[in-house]
């Protein structure tokens, strides 16, 4: 959760959006969907996810760069989560 203050703070993402990727990280957590995974890009990956669910426009690059993670490990991150949490979200070009 550490980390999600940090990104958002640097991404410069309302405050929905960082309530919204704390859900979503403890029902990851709740899913067991986190072992293994590096706590920032998890964390990166929430804060995307929790972005796209609330309708605020933060890109895939804008989270990579301020949680110094690669927009790959995003995406990964992000399909995942979507599939273990079952959220359905539509496509986007960049998806």
């Amino acid at each position: 959760l550490t980390f999600i203050s940090k990104i958002a703070q640097r991404a410069g993402v309302s405050n929905r959006v960082v309530e919204a990727a704390v859900q979503i990280l403890h029902e990851a957590d709740e899913k067991y969907a986190s072992l293994g995974k590096d706590p920032r890009g998890l964390a990166a990956a929430a804060l995307y996810t929790a972005s796209r669910m609330v309708g605020d426009n933060v890109t895939q690059k804008e989270i990579a760069y301020a949680a110094n993670v690669t927009e790959v490990t995003i995406r990964n991150r992000f399909k995942e989560l979507c599939r273990v949490l079952e959220i359905d979200l539509p496509r986007r070009k960049s998806d």
